[in-house]
């Protein structure tokens, strides 16, 4: 007789790279639809008489949108399932990608981008929650961070697109944000053949159609990880019970430690580059792309490294590495120091931001048992968005204020902050199963989660 196997014991397959594409895609609508508008408003600007309050918002309008987008979607995403709520958002995506056309001023514009935040937001807590569920524990960190990858992949793709958008003249930006829409109607095609996680299916009673799903993509043999297999209500305060509260404190501060800074720099990153004294026109849009490239390159070590030294050292010292090079940059940027020694510093600070900013998909997915873990990743997405939109928000009129230099201070405060505070409370989840992970540091026994898979085994 065969030896039975769970899910989280099977090795990577063409299945896990397919849920991988699945997953990856909404990463990579985040970073291309608020990449977009960085470039889009340098048009903008020009047609519309807007006041940095206007600016600010159009910028973060997106975010904001993420905030309700998360909160909500999330929730949705453990009551009636992955697969429904993954198809749900792309209609609306798309639908608001193409209204964006027809925007005839800064408010409507900004109402259309909040609704795309809303579907942006409601997409992280489905895409993490369903790649996390498939995933081999041996593997899953460096398939969950490399899902974030792919956020650096939309971003740079979008200013590529926007560089080469520009000659259209005035109603470039138009185009700009309604490219968005083509991504969207090929991932929304792509994910019409996804299966539904069987863990959620099993999480809510429906047992016979998990084991049949499990059957068709495993084979016989396989059973479902360590999991309740009785029906589990899911209840939106259950992320701060249990023991889960420490785990959304601790996901959603990390979280905003490393965005606040992340989506200031990068929403104008071509006015900093231009501030450096490093601009040509439309060169620094371009600029920013190659940056946002090598930041990508720069990630794939670190999804090995995951799984070979944990999670915490590879959270803990990029806070560090990445605070020190803006340190750096602020206390050099009246210099005029050469171009090779700027970009070395914002290459550094990329990469290790990068690295640091996997742990957005891999702790909140990690942590939390299946019934809550769509609504812990939704609540955290709200909560992170809410201080990026504030940042973002804020970011040209602090740079307007008080100058390039103090600005990065700020932005490297937060991140030796974020340093000091993963060093105290980052857990290790290496090589654990996603029930053990879910049940680290809470006082919880794994004994009826692992009793399914001893009555399936013997």
């Amino acid at each position: 007789m065969s030896k039975v196997r769970t899910m989280e014991e099977m090795p990577l397959s063409r299945f896990h790279f397919k849920m991988f594409t699945y997953s990856s895609g909404s990463a990579f609508l985040d970073g291309y639809i608020i990449g977009i508008i960085g470039v889009a408003l340098s048009v903008i600007k020009t047609q519309f008489d807007m006041s940095l309050t206007m600016m600010g918002l159009l910028g973060t309008a997106t975010l904001v949108g993420m905030f309700f987008g998360g909160l909500i979607g999330g929730y949705l995403t453990d009551l009636i399932g992955r697969k429904k709520m993954f198809l749900i958002d792309m209609l609306v995506m798309l639908v608001v990608s193409v209204l964006q056309f027809f925007a005839h001023d800064p408010i409507q514009l900004a109402i259309l981008r909040v609704i795309l935040g809303i579907a942006v937001g409601a997409d992280y807590p489905i895409a993490g929650a369903l790649m996390a569920e498939f995933s081999p524990k041996k593997n899953r960190g460096g398939l969950l961070g490399g899902i974030n990858s792919l956020w650096y992949v939309g971003y740079a793709s979008s200013f590529l697109v926007g560089y080469f958008m520009l000659s259209i003249g005035d109603t470039s930006w138009r185009w700009m944000l309604a490219s968005s829409a083509v991504p969207v109607f090929l991932l929304l095609i792509a994910r019409l053949n996804m299966p539904e996680s069987p863990r959620w299916l099993a999480s809510k009673g429906r047992e016979k159609e998990a084991n049949a799903i499990i059957q068709k993509i495993f084979g016989d043999n396989v059973v479902m990880s360590a999991e309740p297999m009785s029906k589990v209500k899911t209840t939106f305060l259950d992320i701060f019970r249990n023991g889960n509260g420490k785990w959304t404190i601790f996901v959603s501060v990390f979280w905003s430690l490393q965005l606040i800074p992340t989506f200031g720099i990068g929403t104008y990153i071509p006015e900093i580059i231009g501030q450096f004294g490093f601009t040509d026109g439309k060169m620094e849009y371009l600029g920013s792309a190659i940056l946002n490239l090598i930041y990508l390159v720069g990630l794939i070590p670190f999804l090995y490294l995951v799984e070979k030294w944990g999670r915490r050292p590879t959270i803990i010292w990029p806070f560090f590495i990445s605070s020190i090079s803006l340190f750096i940059l602020g206390a050099t940027s009246g210099l005029k120091m050469s171009f090779v020694f700027v970009f070395a510093l914002f290459v550094i600070y990329g990469i290790f931001n990068n690295a640091m900013g996997m742990h957005e998909w891999i702790y909140p997915n990690e942590l939390f048992p299946t019934h809550i873990r769509g609504t812990a990743v939704g609540f955290s997405t709200a909560i992170t968005r809410a201080a990026s939109a504030t940042s973002t928000f804020l970011f040209p009129t602090i740079l307007a204020n008080y100058g390039l230099a103090n600005t990065l201070y700020i932005c490297g405060g937060l991140f030796f902050i974020g340093f000091l505070f993963t060093l105290f409370m980052a857990p290790e989840t290496k090589n654990m199963s996603l029930t053990e992970a879910s049940s680290i540091k809470k006082g919880t026994t794994l004994g009826t989660e692992s009793s399914v898979i001893n009555k399936a085994v013997n």
